[in-house]
C-alpha cells in the first residue's frame, strides 16, 4: 500500500511539486489543482515523467461535480466537465477519477434527499456513469464514486449493487472506510465492521481515503466528527492489516486536514499505526 496526501508548495512547476511529496516520504499524489483539461499536453507529459521518476503513483484525479443536478445547464456543464477529467486523468495515468453519484438537492451540490435511496435516483446515477465512461473508453484510470451517507451509496454492498448495475469493465471502487460509518454502531464495532466490509469488495478496491470520526458528546442527536488520526474511534490497526490484503500498489490518501502541521501529524499517527500493525507502505520499513 501507498501513502499519499496534499502538499503545501505554491508551484506549477511538476518537478517541484514532485520533490515536496518525495520529502514528506509519500509515494501516492493527488493530482494538483493546475493540472486540468486545459493543461497543454506536455506539462502533463512532463509531470507524468516526474511521478514515475520518483515511483510515485497518481492515485486519483478528482471531479466533484453535481452530474444529476436538477439545474438542466449545471448537469450539462458537470457531464461535460466530468468526460474532461477522465480523459485527462488516462492520460496521466491515473489510478481513478472520483466523484460523488450525484445529487437532487436544489440547495447544496451535494446535499442530502428524502430521493436519493429510491429507484429512479439509483436509475439515474446508473444511466450518469455509464455515459462519461461510454465517451472516454479508459483503458488504465477506473470511474470510481465517493461513498457518503446521505445516499444510496453508503456501504460497500450498495456500491457492489451499484458497479454491477453500471457494468463497465472501467467503473472501480474507491473506499472511504469513515464515510461508511453512519451511526454510534458502527463506528464503536467498526473492527468488525470493516472486516465484513473488505470482503465484499476484495480486490477492487482503485484508491483509499484515511481519516479518523468521533462522536461528539456535548450533542445529544447523533453528530460525527471527522478528526485527525489517532483523535477518534478507527482501529486503525485492524484497518491497515485489511488493507495490506489488497494489491501492494492501493494508494491510501490522507484527507479533508486544514494546514500542514496537522497532514505532518496524520502521517506521523498512521505510520505509528502501522509498525504497531506490522505492516509497511511502499518505500518504509517495519
Amino acid at each position: 500500500m501507498r501513502l499519499g496526501a496534499n502538499v503545501f508548495i505554491d508551484t506549477n512547476d511538476p518537478e517541484a511539486y514532485v520533490e515536496a511529496l518525495v520529502h514528506k516520504g509519500y509515494r501516492a499524489a493527488y493530482c494538483p489543482k493546475w493540472i486540468n483539461f486545459d493543461t497543454d499536453s506536455a506539462l502533463c507529459a512532463t509531470f507524468r515523467k516526474a511521478l514515475d521518476r520518483h515511483e510515485i503513483l497518481l492515485a486519483e484525479v478528482g471531479i466533484w461535480k453535481n452530474v444529476l443536478s436538477k439545474n438542466p445547464q449545471e448537469a450539462k456543464e458537470a457531464f461535460d466537465y466530468s468526460v474532461r477529467r477522465l480523459a485527462t486523468a488516462e492520460e496521466l495515468g491515473a489510478n481513478c477519477v472520483v466523484n460523488i453519484v450525484g445529487s437532487w438537492n436544489e440547495e447544496y451540490w451535494d446535499g442530502p434527499h428524502e430521493a436519493h435511496y429510491s429507484k429512479d435516483f439509483f436509475d439515474a446515477a446508473v444511466e450518469a456513469a455509464r455515459k462519461i465512461i461510454d465517451v472516454v473508453k479508459p483503458k488504465r484510470t477506473k470511474m470510481t464514486f465517493e461513498i457518503i451517507p446521505c445516499q444510496f451509496l453508503d456501504s460497500a454492498t450498495e456500491y457492489m449493487r451499484f458497479i454491477r448495475a453500471v457494468d463497465r469493465e472501467s467503473a472501480g471502487i474507491h473506499y472511504d472506510p469513515t464515510n461508511s460509518i453512519s451511526n454510534p454502531r458502527l463506528l464503536y464495532s467498526n473492527t468488525a465492521y470493516f472486516k465484513e466490509e473488505f470482503k465484499i469488495l476484495g480486490n477492487a478496491i482503485a484508491a483509499i481515503h484515511l481519516k479518523d470520526l468521533r462522536l461528539n458528546p456535548k450533542e445529544v442527536t447523533v453528530n460525527l466528527q471527522e478528526v485527525i488520526i489517532g483523535k477518534g474511534n478507527i482501529d486503525y490497526v485492524s484497518l491497515l492489516r485489511l488493507i495490506d490484503m489488497l494489491p501492494p500498489d492501493t494508494p491510501c490518501m490522507l484527507e479533508h486536514l486544514e494546514t500542514e502541521a496537522e497532514y505532518d501529524e496524520a502521517t506521523s499517527a498512521i505510520r505509528a499505526y502501522s509498525k504497531k500493525a506490522g505492516v509497511c507502505f511502499v518505500g518504509e520499513t517495519v
